[in-house]
């Protein structure tokens, strides 16, 4: 089963994402996708891991920040080996991403020195790429994301470009979930449950 969640920043969409994986599974395997630059940024991972070990779920952690697509491709051939084995379904974890706008961003940092049309190129590849892996797992995967297009306009042509290619990736994430879970002062709504289809 593949849920995207997403929500504004402190919405309460990561505390809502780590309670449903654990609903879902016995463990988790929850995938970091910040990159730590200073200070205050080291002080809310390290309390996001103490929070998460107080939760009493047995959560792993794997940091990648860039090679999302390829950690997820590993993952799902490593789950379909198991399969292969005769192991249990139900001693499967649950991935969650948190998040895919850190990852986007990340992505798009390291694109920065590119031309226009090679950082489109680029960036098309990487989310095409992440789609594509994402469509293929077959285990319980849940993506929190941020939905950063409701605010003003950014003042500058990366923060433009930043909120043009975080609606594409949502988008795209979307349209291959199971679920797609708006969090919104910390209420949870499955929007696909509620999707007007033309």
């Amino acid at each position: 089963m593949i849920v995207l969640v997403t929500g504004g920043a402190r919405s309460g969409k990561s505390g809502f994402a780590e309670r449903y994986a654990a609903k879902l599974a016995r463990t988790g395997c929850y995938v970091a996708t910040s990159e730590v630059y200073d200070e205050e940024m080291r002080e809310r991972v390290e309390l996001h891991k103490r929070q998460r070990e107080a939760s009493g779920f047995g959560w792993t952690t794997r940091e990648e920040p860039v090679e999302l697509a390829l950690l997820l491709r590993e993952a799902e051939e490593r789950r379909l080996k198991r399969q292969r084995a005769g192991a249990p379904a139900d001693e499967e974890p649950a991935w969650l991403v948190d998040c895919l706008t850190l990852w986007l961003s990340n992505r798009l940092l390291r694109a920065e020195a590119l031309s226009p049309a090679e950082q489109e190129a680029e960036l098309s590849r990487a989310i095409d790429e992440l789609v594509a892996s994402v469509e293929g797992f077959g285990g319980t995967l849940l993506l929190v994301t941020n939905e950063v297009g409701s605010g003003i306009v950014p003042a500058y042509p990366l923060g433009r470009r930043y909120r043009d290619w975080a609606g594409r990736l949502n988008q795209r994430i979307a349209a291959v979930s199971d679920q797609v879970i708006l969090v919104t002062s910390g209420i949870a709504v499955d929007l696909k449950r509620l999707e007007f289809r033309l």
